[in-house]
Formats: structure tokens, C-alpha cells, sequence
């Protein structure tokens, strides 16, 4: 029997799952790393603790799925993304890796806007200019640390140094080198106007390649600490939310997925890049070489009922622990004592401001409309309400483009009936409910091994590794009372962005 490995370097750490050729998951096996931040924007993480994160969790993995680890045809990843990892010629980093959560880069992403302006930019790379980017992350690098900056030889994102550290040899895929910010998404190439704008040196961004591109096999010395076989093939793959693209099968034109994490986001497939008028939405070279990703991502989805939970449910938590549940369990059957609408309630999720489609650094949290005769069941129901409209907003988008009908539902939030049932409605779309909520970017990434290496055709592969469990569909009465809750949620908003603007920007 041969295997596929695929490693998800997250924020938080690496996860490492087996699965069989036949699709089967195996075992998974998770090995953590800190963060570091400082200076209030900052966020750095230690690249040698992805790797020891990487080889600790492939050991215990062989160990616990009881297989011989040189029966693994290939590894394949899903990674962080719009890092900046600076390595030297022999392969040493030279700092710090400054990762996506890092926003430091605000001068230098204004220096590029005065050069090229959003819209132009936007129609290159596909996503708007901020400080997120690797390339702005390069210029800072570049401005305070030139010695560092002197001695980079390529930058990297988080799995293409893994990649290194197993065969040696440097790339990234289209989708890191797309979160670089310095990437022309169309052309599929690096874009020299935008890096000769950032004054940085073209030879310091690896060479690109397609995710299923093998990058070599594992090298000896790293097999025999692994117990990997030399003639494992290393496939590059690609970045977390491309992974989960295939992971959800969404690996042609029109299927979608929705996620429900911490943040979340509604994300399709299509042949070309979707440029929206008012740059609301983004486009992602995707893990299929050819098509590409077009995606609404909101700040704060998870966090915003994780929030409510904390800050009002102490009771529910404390009842949680005495019968040994989820306190979602007991939360999900309180929100559905509280109808539609949660009694004339609209909450706004933006505790961090807002990036889709309102892409507002100032917005805010906002519980509108109470009543003495609201309830707890009506707020927590709210929350809900106003993550699943802010998606239904980023699924309109996505709609003017192509015809969406049904989507995969991932992500812990999709564990709740109530909220499957509010989206369902939200969106007018049947959702799909996957028996594995949580490892689309580790089905795509093995998937992914499995075409690079030849053991599978093409990418409908990932047939073989989803299986849904469970199905919700819309109700046509509540539809249309969604559509309307939708249009207040929308007239609140313009409401209240005025007073964002206006005392916002006093809290930054």
C-alpha cells in the first residue's frame, strides 16, 4: 500500500495527516510553534521551528498510523501565506519570518500606491495594496534591516522552506508567489512593475512553478532521520486557502465552498480572474493549474460568536463543563428557540474592521435594534445572523460572475445545525456537510502529492477522499425574509460608517 502525506504549516502549527491512496485518513498529528509579536503590529514566527514542528510531527505520525514511512509515495503542503522569510545562499534564515498577521509594512505599501495606483494594481495581482503582502514586507525588511536585506538570497513563504529542507531546492507555487503582492496574477509570472516600483531585486523571488510540480525527492540524510524513502517525491503544493479549494472539491468552474473558522470566507472556481468594479473580492491562482480562486474573506466570523460566548455565556460554559459537551451544543439549541430575524436584532461582526466587501479598517462591533423583550436567545441568534449576511454579501459578488447554487460548509462553525441553517437561508443555496469539516487543506495537499507524483490522473481524485454527511437546504419563506433582514444589515452599516470614520480612527 502506498501512502500520501500532506503537512498544513498554520498560524499556530503544523498538522501532518496520512491518508491512502484510496483516500482514507489515516491519522493526523499536530506539533505546535510559537508566535512572537510585538510593537503592536508585528507578528514573527522562528523557520527552524517549522521545520523541527514539521519532522516531530512526521515521525509521530508513521508512529501512530503504524505504517512504514518508506511505503509514502509523496508530501504535498498546505501552507501560511503573504510571509516574508529571508534565506541566504546556503539556505540559512537570515531572521525571523514576518507572516501574514504582520501589518507593519504601511509606509512602504503607501510608497508603492504612489507609483501605482489600487485600481491598476488590483488588475495585476488580483488583490488590493496594503501592508499584508510579502513584497511590502521585503521593502521593510530592505528599509530597516539593509544587511539582512543584502544577504537574502530568495524569499520564501512557510512551505516552500520546508520544500528546501527535504530536497534542497528552492520555488514557490503560483498562489504563495500570488500572496507576495508581486505577482501578475493574468500572466502567471512575477510582475517586473511592480518589483521595480518596490526597488527590490528580482533575483531575490524564487523561480514559480504549478502546485503539482515535483520539486525532488527527499534527501538521504533527511530519510533516514524520518524514516522516509529517498524516493518519496516532494510536491511543492500550495497555500492554505488554495489547498482547501480541492480539499472541498471545488476544482471547477462554479463549485464553491464556504468556510466558518475564527474568520471565514466564500470562495469559487473559475477559468479566469474575476476583477470586481469596487475591488471588493480577490483572485487567487488556484492549486489546478489554469483555473483560478476569486474569494471574499471577512476579519471576523468564529471569533465574533466566540466573543458572545465568553463575554455573556458564563453560565452555558460552566454547564458545559459539568455534562462534558461543547457549550456550542448548548448554544446551538438556544439560538433556535429564536426566530428569523432574532426579533428585530442586527448585529454587525466587525470587531477588527472589516476587510470583504467592505474592506473598512474602522468599522466596528454593533448590536442594533434591542428591546426589553430581547433575550438571550435573540442576541446569540444575531451574531450568527450578521457573520451569515456579511458571506451572503461575498457570495452576491461571486454570483455576478458565475451561477452558484450549492456550496461545501467547513470549518467548526459548520458543526452547528442552527448556523447551517441560517446560512442555507441566508445564501438561497443548498450547503453541502462534509464528514471531515477540518482537513480540506490536507485533502487538497494529498490530492495534490497524488497528481504530482502520477498516482492520480487529475484532481477529481479528491472524490475519493470527501464524503458528505449531511445536506441543508433553503426554505423559500425564509429566504425571502433573509433577503430582507440582508437589505437592514446593509442600511445599518451606511448608517453607522460615517461614525467609524469619525471616531474609528481615534482608537487606531
Amino acid at each position: 500500500m502506498k501512502y500520501l502525506l500532506a503537512h498544513d504549516l498554520g498560524t499556530s502549527g503544523n498538522k501532518a495527516t496520512l491518508f491512502d491512496v484510496s483516500g482514507r485518513l489515516l491519522a493526523s498529528e499536530i506539533a505546535v510553534y510559537d508566535t512572537f509579536y510585538s510593537n503592536e503590529t508585528w507578528a514573527e514566527q522562528n523557520a527552524d521551528d517549522w521545520w523541527n514542528a514539521v519532522k516531530l510531527s512526521t515521525k509521530n505520525l508513521i508512529a501512530k498510523a503504524g505504517v512504514d514511512g518508506t511505503d509514502i509515495a509523496a508530501i504535498s503542503f498546505s501552507g501560511q501565506m503573504m510571509g516574508c522569510l529571508c534565506i541566504d545562499k546556503e539556505g540559512n534564515p537570515l531572521r525571523n519570518a514576518i507572516i501574514w498577521a504582520d501589518s507593519r509594512a504601511v509606509i512602504q505599501s503607501e510608497r508603492l500606491e504612489k507609483k501605482i495606483s489600487q485600481e491598476e494594481w488590483y488588475h495585476i495581482v488580483g488583490h488590493r495594496n496594503t501592508p499584508s503582502y510579502g513584497i511590502q514586507k521585503l521593502m521593510w525588511v530592505k528599509d530597516n534591516e539593509p544587511a539582512v536585506y543584502e544577504n537574502t538570497y530568495k524569499m520564501l513563504n512557510a512551505k516552500d522552506y520546508i520544500v528546501y529542507k527535504l530536497t534542497g531546492e528552492v520555488y514557490t507555487d503560483y498562489s504563495d508567489a500570488n500572496s507576495t503582492g508581486a505577482f501578475d496574477i493574468a500572466a502567471l509570472a512575477w510582475s517586473d512593475k511592480i518589483i521595480e516600483a518596490a526597488e527590490i531585486d528580482r533575483a531575490k523571488f524564487p523561480e514559480c512553478k504549478p502546485s503539482n510540480f515535483v520539486a525532488g525527492c527527499v534527501l538521504s540524510e533527511v530519510a533516514a532521520e524520518l524514516g522516509l524513502s529517498t524516493e518519496t517525491k516532494v510536491v511543492i503544493g500550495a497555500g492554505d486557502g488554495v489547498a482547501a479549494n480541492v480539499g472541498a472539491g471545488s476544482i471547477s468552474p462554479g463549485k464553491a465552498y464556504t468556510c466558518l473558522g475564527t474568520s471565514a470566507w466564500v470562495t469559487t472556481t473559475t477559468d479566469k480572474p474575476i476583477f470586481d468594479e469596487n475591488m471588493r473580492i480577490v483572485t487567487w491562482a488556484h492549486m489546478v493549474p489554469g483555473l483560478y480562486a476569486p474569494n471574499g474573506t471577512m476579519q471576523y466570523a468564529g471569533g465574533a460568536y466566540k466573543w458572545i460566548k465568553d463575554t455573556i455565556c458564563l453560565s452555558e460554559s460552566d454547564m458545559a463543563k459539568q455534562k462534558e459537551i461543547s457549550v456550542y451544543d448548548i448554544l446551538d439549541e438556544k439560538i433556535a428557540k429564536s426566530p428569523a430575524g432574532a426579533n428585530g436584532l442586527i448585529f454587525l461582526p466587525y470587531f477588527i474592521g472589516e476587510r470583504a466587501p467592505r474592506w473598512d479598517v474602522d468599522a466596528r462591533g454593533t448590536l442594533a435594534g434591542l428591546k426589553p423583550e430581547n433575550t438571550r436567545e435573540d442576541i446569540l441568534r444575531s451574531v450568527l445572523e450578521g457573520v451569515s449576511l456579511n458571506l451572503s454579501l461575498i457570495l452576491d459578488l461571486l454570483r455576478q460572475h458565475d451561477d452558484i447554487d450549492e456550496l461545501v460548509v467547513l470549518g467548526g462553525g459548520a458543526k452547528g445545525k442552527s448556523w447551517r441553517e441560517i446560512l442555507a437561508n441566508a445564501f438561497d443555496a443548498k450547503l453541502l456537510v462534509p464528514a471531515l469539516l477540518d482537513e480540506a487543506g490536507a485533502m487538497g495537499a494529498a490530492v495534490n502529492a497524488g497528481v504530482g507524483a502520477g498516482i492520480y490522473e487529475d484532481y477529481s481524485a479528491i472524490d475519493k477522499f470527501i464524503e458528505i454527511r449531511d445536506t441543508e437546504l433553503p426554505k423559500e419563506e425564509l429566504v425571502k425574509e433573509y433577503a430582507l433582514l440582508k437589505e437592514k444589515f446593509n442600511d445599518c452599516y451606511e448608517a453607522l460608517k460615517g461614525y467609524y470614520y469619525k471616531y474609528g480612527k481615534k482608537e487606531n
